[in-house]
């Protein structure tokens, strides 16, 4: 994890590790912006260093994110972010330069956002019973659901890995894993390489729009489990409508609190309602990983209901 400090200045470094107090572990992003100073959040906290960044400091630590040529990120940077080795991510803001709806360039860059990298092993522990329909050796369709920042992405990671890799414990065989990744969280892909443990059947497509990824993934790596975060656009219920057809079970996830979240959104209501998902899984807004809530689909009133049971217990001796 300190191998990020590589992408700043010796001045900048040193004001960090003098701040850190050896909180490598807890810390989650480092913020950069224009006439502003530092802030460094961690966990549950956050720690605001007085020194302030000025423009020449952003452009200096975007030549270290670019290799020195920034031109050869373009595309990256019109995208909002940068992968940078270990999976980190780091978000860029700016003025926009739109051309036929499309953003061509970010001038002006006035703030960068290094989101730290992490795996977490066992994150997907507490909700992988309500998963894996052991019986038959698959997955079932699977909504997780939770505000931005509650662990979502971190908990599909490890559940593509445990997928993939297969759960002895629970005499599970690994499935093949179809990951589309979008903005690169769950891969951490960096040069085609993904610096995330996703396991050994686990296929990735980056920096694709989702609906896109998911066709190419089915039609070229023939995926028994879809993965995708974040859906909710328009072409995500043809692409999920289109995986479900070809018998492939999915995990997604979305933003949102609470059941009526995810049904005033015009998409996510048309899935609910075509009863893809056998689960909707609310995740704990606290506590990172832990559950809040899970519905379940029941299929002769084509409702959702509060399920308080371990769904796993029935098939598990």
């Amino acid at each position: 994890m300190r191998t990020i400090l590589n992408y700043f200045p010796d001045s900048i470094v040193n004001e960090i590790e003098q701040n850190i107090n050896n909180k490598w572990e807890d810390l989650e992003e480092i913020r950069f912006r224009v006439n502003k100073p530092i802030i460094l959040k961690f966990n549950n906290t956050e720690k605001i260093i007085k020194k302030y960044i000025n423009q020449e400091n952003i452009l200096e630590i975007m030549q270290y994110i670019c290799d020195n040529s920034i031109y050869a990120y373009q595309e990256q940077i019109c995208n909002g972010f940068i992968t940078v080795q270990g999976g980190h991510r780091v978000g860029i803001t700016g003025s926009a330069v739109i051309e036929n709806e499309k953003v061509i360039n970010l001038n002006y860059i006035s703030g960068l956002n290094f989101r730290i990298a992490k795996q977490i092993l066992g994150a997907g522990d507490n909700i992988i019973n309500y998963i894996l329909d052991v019986k038959n050796n698959t997955i079932n369709n699977t909504l997780i659901v939770s505000p931005p920042g509650a662990g979502k992405t971190t908990v599909l990671k490890d559940l593509v890995r445990q997928i993939s890799n297969g759960i002895p414990k629970y005499n599970f065989e690994g499935l093949t894993v179809g990951v589309v990744d979008e903005r690169g969280e769950i891969s951490a892909t960096h040069r085609g390489i993904a610096q995330n443990d996703l396991g050994i059947r686990t296929d990735v497509i980056d920096n694709i729009p989702k609906n896109i990824g998911m066709q190419m993934l089915i039609r070229s790596m023939s995926p028994q489990v879809i993965v995708a975060d974040e859906i909710g656009g328009k072409g995500d219920v043809d692409a999920i409508n289109y995986a479900v057809c070809c018998g492939i079970k999915g995990i997604f996830t979305a933003h949102g609190k609470i059941l009526e979240d995810i049904e005033i959104n015009e998409t996510l209501n048309k899935l609910i309602h075509t009863c893809i998902f056998e689960n909707i899984i609310f995740l704990d807004n606290k506590i990172k990983g832990n559950i809040e809530k899970v519905y379940t689909l029941d299929k002769v009133s084509k409702k959702y209901l509060e399920n308080k049971n371990n769904i796993l217990e029935k098939y598990v001796v």
